[in-house]
């Protein structure tokens, strides 16, 4: 029951802060990352996507707590050198493989050179290349147990089809804390290795 109490306020103060993020930056067009679909499996909700470059803000989030939005929000709302204000992306990325750590993207406009150092030492910039990855998507809320069992679903599909998996998994969700469970767009990312045979 402690633990459950506990989950849950850890929860609501997820929401909280997410809701702060999207109403104080007006999200009226979230940008998302640039790709292109290559291949795609309608029945299973399930892509293969080729993503341009991108750089992004990441953090650690320790003891598997929720600071991790909380740093990197306050980065974009002005927690930084020049005081400056970073419009909100989609999605707020996170990992799946232990070692947790949160990532936003930051808006394609911004150049690394460009972005103003952090006040909080915990926030890092990461410059991604392009990559080919698989994902699924999913709506509902994405508890651990739903982001894990989607993960074995797509990781099942893609060694089905001889596609290699080139990397570890990541949690991705699109939508403020408010959207009703059905609308929301939830996706498990992959990075992933097409050989000649799976890509035709």
């Amino acid at each position: 029951m402690l633990i459950f109490i506990y989950q849950t306020k850890r929860f609501l103060a997820f929401c909280t802060m997410f809701a702060g993020a999207f109403i104080v930056l007006n999200a009226e067009a979230i940008e998302e990352p640039a790709y292109s679909v290559e291949r795609a499996w309608e029945a299973e909700q399930i892509e293969i996507r080729a993503y341009a470059p991108r750089i992004m803000a990441v953090t650690a989030m320790d003891n598997g707590n929720d600071d991790g939005f909380r740093v990197l929000a306050g980065y974009i709302f002005g927690g930084n050198a020049e005081e400056q204000k970073i419009a909100m992306t989609a999605p707020v990325q996170q990992t799946m493989n232990g070692s947790e750590e949160m990532a936003f993207m930051m808006p394609a406009e911004y150049a690394l050179t460009d972005l103003p150092d952090p006040d909080d030492e915990r926030v890092a910039f990461r410059e991604a290349p392009a990559y080919t990855a698989a994902v699924i998507r999913f709506s509902g809320w994405a508890t651990s147990e739903k982001a894990d069992a989607n993960w074995q679903k797509l990781r099942s599909f893609l060694i089905a089809e001889g596609i290699d998996i080139a990397g570890d998994p990541t949690l991705n969700q699109y939508n403020p804390p408010w959207t009703l469970p059905f609308m929301r767009r939830n996706e498990i990312i992959v990075p992933v290795t097409l050989s000649m045979t799976a890509a035709n």
